[in-house]
């Protein structure tokens, strides 16, 4: 397990995965059951949530609450990231 797994397991996101999309990947408004938290390890994505965008790059990480809607963009270069559920 990364250091960044272990966090998020501390946080207490009781699933982590990494996932990965290409370039452009395109993902509509959708909602999860749970939190999810996205860690990002290579690439970026843009997040549209709560009526706010965001792009976040390597390194930055970013958050969506249970049931909200939000949609995602991967940049040019496709994104992987890691995943945490609670």
């Amino acid at each position: 397990m990364t250091s960044l797994e272990q966090q998020l397991r501390d946080e207490g996101f009781g699933v982590t995965y990494v996932w990965q999309d290409g370039p452009g990947a395109v993902y509509p408004d959708h909602t999860h059951p749970t939190v999810t938290a996205h860690i990002i390890l290579e690439g970026e994505m843009t997040l549209t949530c709560q009526g706010k965008t965001q792009t976040v790059k390597q390194g930055e990480r970013l958050d969506v609450p249970a049931n909200t809607v939000h949609s995602a963009r991967m940049g040019p270069s496709g994104c992987r990231y890691l995943i945490g559920e609670k």
